[in-house]
């Protein structure tokens, strides 16, 4: 399928999702929130692609909401509830998407762009990248998951801390509160995310389905909801061909072949 404000790729079990608007450090605007939800669709139809890498044209993540199209004009609640619900819908979809996502995150991740990456199961952020929750700075509140997800990384106290200030924090620091996963040097960015990404890919695809689902349901539930719902999914796997394959595989002292079965 053709996108105005996307690239979607595929090499071997690696999707790649590209926001390709770079004249506007791919800001968010509603076209690429509905084609991002399309592009999620494409992905999971496609039984080759095993993991997700959300990145960014033209040397940004994501600068957040566009802000140039707020300021044509003065937006009722109506419109600007209407204007988070489509964002909502993109944020549910991508933390629920099935198989394992990735954000490569080179230069600017602020604003709904910092939570978009947070929505991905992990973070590989260039050396020269920036993260914030700079909504304040323009009279608004934390959208795109915000409030929700990044205490989870982060802490409560950090969290509002990052939201009350504004700042915008280094990738050295945002690795050291937990915020991104791994921090390397621009040049090696695409490399060593593809090198994770392929790793992962590389596992057993139901396995991970349903662990992603618990890891991600775990912080809304108490422990025995969370032991019961081990259970039901180990249930699941230990059913699966991947888990022979996997056993084969370890008495054999070689590599498992994973087919998702």
């Amino acid at each position: 399928m053709g996108y105005t404000t996307l690239l979607v790729e595929r090499a071997g079990a690696i999707a790649t999702i590209t926001l390709n608007r770079p004249e506007a450090r791919n800001a968010l605007d509603l076209v690429m929130r509905g084609e991002l939800l399309t592009a999620l669709d494409e992905v999971e139809a496609d039984p080759q692609a095993r993991v997700v890498v959300l990145t960014g044209a033209g040397g940004h993540f994501c600068a957040g909401g566009d802000v140039k199209t707020m300021r044509t004009k003065r937006h009722t609640a109506a419109e600007g509830r209407q204007r988070v619900e489509s964002l909502n819908r993109m944020v549910l979809r991508l933390v629920d998407f099935p198989r394992p996502t990735i954000a490569q995150v080179d230069g600017f991740a602020v604003g709904a762009g910092c939570n978009l990456a947070l929505c991905c199961d992990l973070i590989v952020a260039a050396d020269r990248a920036r993260f914030g929750e700079v909504f304040g700075k323009i009279g608004l509140v934390p959208d795109g998951g915000g409030t929700w997800l990044l205490s989870r990384v982060v802490g409560l106290a950090r969290a509002k801390e990052l939201i009350f200030t504004a700042d915008i924090v280094e990738a050295a620091e945002a690795q050291r509160i937990g915020l991104v996963n791994r921090v390397v040097k621009a040049a090696d960015l695409s490399t060593e995310t593809r090198r994770i990404a392929e790793r992962i890919a590389a596992g057993p695809p139901l396995a991970l389905r349903l662990a992603k689902q618990m890891v991600n349901r775990a912080a809304t539930s108490d422990l025995a909801s969370a032991l019961d719902a081990e259970a039901g999914a180990q249930a699941i796997a230990i059913t699966s061909d991947d888990h022979q394959e996997g056993l084969a595989a370890f008495f054999e002292k070689r590599a498992p072949r994973f087919t998702g079965a």
